[in-house]
């Protein structure tokens, strides 16, 4: 699974001690982890939780990223904008039982955590459980398992509802604000990471008109 870990301007301070931590997490089960950034409050690209769903659309649609873990203050700015974006399905999660229910009954493709709220001591456990949770058993097993059929089938019907009420994501881009969108693909690793995993060559090809 290749994960891709974007930080808000708000709490960019904190993107080496996450990254640092689903990598612990995530690597030693074969997953390839991705830092978007931001990597610091200095950082000359400055990403908005609004620029958090177009990159987390960008990323994912494009199958440059198969789980974009994320957030904001709350999580919840985050969460809303990623979910405005055709195939992102986004969830809140706080905590380790937040994680392994998103992946068991939801079966989603993008977290977002409240990195302010509760950021005190213990916060970097707190997130290593909840990272170790997210891929504790194959996604979409259902929770209860004997709620697994109805949950399997709930998770297929919202995903055709979401390609009934969005639009393809290149009809949206062009239509967003340029330089809100330019923001979101500013940042000082974006150009190596996303093109050496992107999997849509009409993406990337967009993408490239934003960054020329």
């Amino acid at each position: 699974m290749k994960i891709a870990l974007i930080c808000e301007n708000s709490q960019a301070v904190k993107n080496e001690i996450i990254f640092s931590t689903l990598e612990k997490v995530a690597k030693p089960l074969g997953h390839e982890v991705f830092n978007y950034g931001m990597y610091s409050a200095e950082d000359a690209a400055q990403l908005t939780y609004v620029q958090i769903g177009i990159l987390a659309a960008i990323l994912l649609n494009s199958g440059a990223a198969d789980l974009v873990i994320t957030g904001c203050g709350t999580g919840e700015g985050a969460c809303i904008a990623c979910n405005a974006f055709p195939g992102v399905f986004c969830g809140h999660v706080v905590d380790p039982t937040d994680a392994y229910q998103f992946t068991q009954v939801n079966n989603g493709n993008a977290i977002a955590l409240p990195f302010a709220k509760g950021w005190g001591w213990g916060a970097e456990l707190n997130l290593q459980y909840v990272f170790e949770k997210l891929f504790v058993e194959e996604w979409g097993g259902g929770y209860p398992k004997e709620r697994a059929i109805p949950e399997q089938r709930n998770a297929k019907i919202l995903t055709e509802v979401k390609k009934l009420t969005t639009r393809d994501l290149l009809d949206i881009l062009p239509d967003l604000d340029k330089d809100l969108v330019k923001g979101a693909v500013a940042g000082a690793n974006f150009s190596d990471l996303f093109f050496a995993n992107c999997k849509c060559d009409k993406i990337a090809a967009y993408v490239k008109t934003l960054l020329a």
